[in-house]
């Protein structure tokens, strides 16, 4: 991902689920916060409720996927963590992309 680096830390992801905004559909819930950069932090959370190891890391990746495919139509600036929910385990790639995009397009976070 070009513009985007990683959430990785317990605290970051803490300060978001508490200060962040959120909206959510039937397969994911994003959490966005505006930063001081210049460019995105990503933050993926699949619980252990959604699935076993190798149902949470097929959705991590493709919902990874989706975000870095449409990564341009983003605007920077932003705080992101996405997480799935246990409905995202039977979805395919083309509902998660549908799921994301709209997310992003219902927070104006998607570039005109």
């Amino acid at each position: 991902m070009r513009y985007t680096t990683s959430l990785n830390r317990n605290f970051q992801f803490r300060r978001m689920y508490r200060s962040a905004k959120s909206k959510a559909d039937k397969y994911l819930v994003l959490y966005y916060r505006k930063n001081r950069g210049t460019e995105n932090h990503l933050g993926i959370t699949v619980s252990k409720k959604v699935g076993t190891a190798v149902v949470r890391n097929r959705i991590r990746r493709l919902i990874k996927e989706n975000y870095r495919i449409n990564e341009e139509k983003v605007i920077k600036g932003y705080d992101f963590v996405i997480v799935a929910r246990s409905k995202a385990a039977e979805a395919d790639f083309y509902q998660i992309r549908s799921s994301l995009l709209s997310l992003l397009s219902s927070c104006d976070l998607e570039k005109k």
